[in-house]
């Protein structure tokens, strides 16, 4: 028996093989490195086995014997896990684990209320919400960090992964409230195309708008790039340029302080769908399930929690004539 060995301790061991860095597992887990190879130094004394070697400055490496136990480790926590489910059904309660990916630009709206609030009504739930961008998400998934993710269905065509839509969020334009188009209901991408951008430049979302234009037959003018959302309203804000958005947020400020104006885009564009993204292999447990629940009652086209109006531009846009009849002009 392994009498002197925790979940706790296999948990660090599996999470710095996950990672292959004694920092980053630290990071992830929250808690000190130190702790992280007390934890590895004292499953390989107990089972007198190498796991890891130890690169400087290069993290860490799994040796042959590591991946196999590590194998195994993951197996024993899911097993561990499962535990819940048992107690859970019998005494009908929802409590365990829960790891929640969230997208990274939706993350400050969308994620503190579906997370946090599902934590207060479940008390017993363990709620730990890691914020990433869609790529890192998934390869999330794929790794047993996360056990569901809200994201868009950017590139979810794997085979392995199962993603449900909840909302559908059409492209808009924001500008600054000093931007002469700021005076307009409505634009297009061939007004736009010789106006300053600036991209939101994450994985797979700088392809989704920059593929609104080339589907339009036009080219942006990229005068900046940003991968934060903060930092790309600011300069929209500042009159640097404008962008291109799918979430609206409650608030029409940047951060500092400077008022933003939203404007929608003629003709029909593929939106952006917001939903639930698992690994189609997993067996979900209760407390997983549950939550996915609280989703789909809190995620519809009609509301997002954080954002104004979701399915406003869509209506705007489908009414207005297609884009290559347009002779609005926003210059």
């Amino acid at each position: 028996m392994l009498t002197r060995l925790t979940f706790r301790q296999l948990e660090y061991c599996l999470a710095a093989g996950e990672f292959g860095s004694v920092a980053k597992a630290a990071e992830y887990i929250h808690i000190s490195p130190s702790s992280i190879s007390a934890a590895i130094t004292q499953v390989e004394t107990e089972l007198s086995v190498t796991l890891f070697i130890r690169r400087h400055a290069q993290g860490l490496s799994l040796t042959p014997a590591g991946v196999e136990v590590l194998k195994q480790i993951r197996l024993t926590l899911d097993q561990a896990l499962s535990l819940y489910d048992i107690a859970n059904n019998t005494q009908h309660l929802v409590r365990g684990p829960l790891r929640v990916g969230c997208f990274t630009p939706l993350a400050a709206m969308i994620a503190p209320e579906l997370c946090q609030g599902f934590a207060r009504a479940h008390p017993g739930a363990e709620v730990l919400q890691i914020e990433d961008h869609h790529e890192g998400l998934i390869e999330r998934l794929r790794n047993a960090q996360i056990d569901v993710a809200i994201t868009y269905d950017l590139n979810v065509a794997e085979i392995d992964i199962e993603f449900e839509a909840l909302a559908s969020l059409p492209p808009f334009v924001i500008v600054s409230e000093t931007d002469p188009l700021a005076q307009n209901r409505i634009t297009s991408l061939k007004a736009l195309a010789q106006r300053p951008m600036i991209l939101l430049d994450l994985p797979l979302s700088r392809e989704y708008f920059l593929s609104l234009f080339r589907e339009a037959g036009v080219s942006p003018t990229i005068a900046a790039r940003s991968t934060s959302p903060d930092v790309l309203r600011s300069l929209v804000a500042n009159g640097v340029g404008y962008s291109l958005a799918n979430v609206r947020p409650r608030t029409n400020v940047s951060l500092d302080g400077k008022r933003l104006v939203s404007v929608n885009l003629k003709g029909r564009h593929r939106p952006m769908k917001l939903g639930l993204a698992w690994l189609k292999d997993q067996k979900l447990r209760s407390v997983v399930e549950a939550f996915m629940e609280r989703c789909r009652a809190c995620i519809s086209d009609g509301h997002v929690p954080g954002m104004s109006a979701p399915g406003f531009a869509g209506r705007v846009a489908d009414a207005a004539a297609p884009e290559h009849h347009d002779t609005a002009q926003s210059d």
